[in-house]
């Protein structure tokens, strides 16, 4: 097995400008890599605990969202497939194979009543500037597509877990081919009660100066 710290040592030499990212390694399932984060976007100032665990399968990877502290749970019960639920209350990953800041990636978001928005992005500035719009191509038959997702409430608790499945043909890795493979990864969380809405407050693992799609900022993750 490679290890992580020789992994980092080499992209150090390669791209030091990477080196600021954080890093995990992922395990094939049933094992779990788990990552957490309290870091608000872009101040970095304290914000809900979220906890993110992956692994890998043969046909997919395997994410399970958990959201603690959660009082709100707000959503848009008419919202539906691929809707703005990103206005409310989502949990969502960004995902791009490869070590590069990627140009194109899949942006997958879940709301607490498991609707979730998939679709691949387009984004030549590799920013999130209004002034470089970036293209998006939906992905409207998710569970024809190998998308799965189950989400379950605890209001008691203050939790919500969503258990999501991403197919891995959609990156070019075929069946029991994940093994060894490289990934550039963001995870991010929004926070909104109906008395505050539509002001967010976002969190994320890797927090980037500004909203969300600046794939600099996308963490390192290695399949082991």
């Amino acid at each position: 097995m490679r290890s992580i710290t020789a992994f980092l040592a080499g992209l150090a030499i390669a791209t030091p400008a990477l080196a600021a990212v954080p890093s995990l390694e992922v395990p094939a399932c049933p094992d779990k890599g788990t990552l957490t984060y309290n870091q608000s976007v872009p101040d970095k100032t304290n914000f809900p605990n979220t906890q993110v665990d992956l692994c890998y399968e043969d046909k997919s990877i395997s994410i399970t969202f958990t959201a603690y502290e959660e009082t709100n749970f707000f959503y848009n019960d008419t919202y539906t497939t691929n809707d703005p639920i990103y206005e409310y209350e989502v949990m969502e990953t960004f995902i791009s194979r490869g070590t590069a800041d990627p140009q194109t990636y899949l942006e997958f978001e879940i709301a607490p009543n498991n609707v979730t928005f998939q679709a691949s992005i387009y984004n030549l500035s590799k920013t999130a500037s209004d002034t470089a719009p970036f293209d998006t191509a939906y992905w409207t038959d998710p569970l024809t597509d190998g998308f799965t997702a189950t989400t379950t409430l605890s209001k008691p608790n203050e939790t919500w877990i969503s258990v999501v499945k991403i197919p891995l043909g959609l990156f070019n890795v075929d069946d029991g081919q994940a093994k060894g493979t490289q990934w550039r990864m963001n995870f991010f969380r929004t926070v909104v009660a109906p008395s505050t809405f539509p002001e967010q407050v976002l969190g994320a693992w890797s927090p980037p100066d500004e909203a969300f799609h600046v794939t600099r900022f996308f963490g390192r993750v290695l399949f082991v």
